[in-house]
C-alpha cells in the first residue's frame, strides 16, 4: 500500500513538474513572442533573403532569375572598384575609431579636472549626441565648401593658401573623417567621463605622493582602471564606422572620384540608383562577414587587456 502511495505521489510530482514547464513556456512565448516576431520579420528575413539574393542574379524589380552560386563573390572580390571601395572603408574605420577615442579620452580626462567653470565644458563636449545627422552635414557644408566655406574664407584672411576640401579626393576624406568623429565625439566623451568619475581618487593621490607624473598616472592608472569602457566604446565605433552613411550621402555622395565611395554607400548605389540588387546582397554579405571578422579580433586581442 504504500509503496503505491508514494508511485502515486511521485507520478503527481512529475505532472506538476510538467504543467510548470508548459506554464513557464507559454510565459516565455508570451513576452518574447512579440518581440521574436518583429526580429523575424525585419533581422532575420532580410539576412536570409538577402544571403538567398546573393546567389542568383536579378532583374531590376529584385527578382531572382539565374542561379550562379559564388560566382558573384568571386567577380566582386577581383573587382578593382570594389576593391578600392574597400580599402577608402578601412581608411575611413581606422582614422574615425584612433581620432574618436583618442579625442574623447582627452576630453574625458579634461573634463574630470577640478576645475572652475567645467560643468559648462562638460555641457558643450556632450551636445553633440544631440545634433542628427543632416544639421551636422549642412554645418560642415559650411566649413569645409572651398569657395564660400569658412576654412578657406579664413585662410583668406591670414593670407594662406586655400584648400580644396570636398573636390580633391584626399582631403574630401579628411573631411567626412572629421565630420564623423564630431559626431562621435559626444557618445564617446560622455561613456568615458562616466568611467573615470567612478576611478577612486585615493590612486592618484599615492601616485602624486609618490611623485608619479601626469603621463605615468594616465597610462598606469586611468587607462587600466577604464579598460572596460575603452573596449565597449571601441567596438560600438568600430561597428558605427563601418555602417556610416548619412555623412557620406549629404556631404560627397560617395565623390569626388568615388574617394569616399564607402561599402555602405556602394551598396545603397547599387540596389537603389543602378537596380543590381545581386551584388548588392554580395556586397552586404561580405560586409557583414567583415564587421564579425574585426569584430572577434578586438574580442581575442584586446579584450585579453581589459581590468575588470
Amino acid at each position: 500500500m504504500e509503496e503505491l502511495n508514494d508511485s502515486n505521489a511521485s507520478e503527481n510530482e512529475r505532472a506538476k513538474k510538467g504543467l510548470k514547464k508548459r506554464s513557464d513556456f507559454g510565459y516565455a512565448v508570451l513576452f518574447l513572442g512579440p518581440s521574436l516576431l518583429l526580429l523575424g520579420v525585419f533581422v532575420f528575413y532580410p539576412m536570409i533573403k538577402t544571403l538567398y539574393m546573393s546567389l542568383f542574379l536579378t532583374n531590376n524589380f529584385g527578382q531572382t532569375t539565374i542561379f550562379v552560386g559564388l560566382k558573384n563573390y568571386t567577380s566582386l572580390l577581383t573587382s578593382a572598384s570594389f576593391l578600392a571601395s574597400l580599402s577608402s572603408t578601412f581608411i575611413y574605420v581606422i582614422g574615425v575609431m584612433v581620432l574618436t577615442i583618442v579625442l574623447g579620452l582627452a576630453l574625458a580626462v579634461f573634463a574630470n579636472q577640478k576645475l572652475k567653470g567645467i560643468q559648462f565644458f562638460r555641457t558643450i563636449f556632450s551636445s553633440t549626441m544631440g545634433v542628427s545627422v543632416s544639421v551636422a552635414a549642412i554645418f560642415f557644408l559650411f566649413v569645409f565648401n572651398p569657395t564660400t566655406g569658412l576654412l578657406n574664407q579664413m585662410a583668406g584672411l591670414l593670407h594662406l593658401p586655400q584648400l580644396n576640401w570636398m573636390t580633391d579626393p584626399n582631403l574630401a576624406m579628411i573631411t567626412v573623417i572629421v565630420s564623423t568623429v564630431w559626431m562621435n565625439l559626444g557618445f564617446t566623451f560622455l561613456v568615458l567621463f562616466g568611467a573615470l568619475q567612478a576611478v577612486p581618487r585615493s590612486l592618484y593621490d599615492a601616485a602624486d605622493i609618490e611623485g608619479a607624473s601626469k603621463s605615468y598616472q594616465l597610462f598606469k592608472i586611468t587607462i587600466p582602471m577604464i579598460s572596460p569602457s575603452l573596449f565597449f566604446v571601441g567596438i560600438v565605433t568600430l561597428i558605427g564606422a563601418f555602417k556610416s552613411f548619412g555623412l557620406i550621402d549629404l556631404m560627397t555622395a560617395g565623390g569626388p572620384n568615388n574617394a569616399t565611395n564607402l561599402l555602405v554607400y556602394r551598396i545603397y548605389q547599387d540596389a537603389f540608383l543602378n537596380g543590381n540588387y545581386s551584388q548588392a546582397s554580395t556586397e552586404s554579405i561580405v560586409l557583414t562577414i567583415i564587421i564579425a571578422v574585426m569584430t572577434i579580433i578586438q574580442f581575442k586581442v584586446l579584450e585579453k587587456r581589459v581590468n575588470y
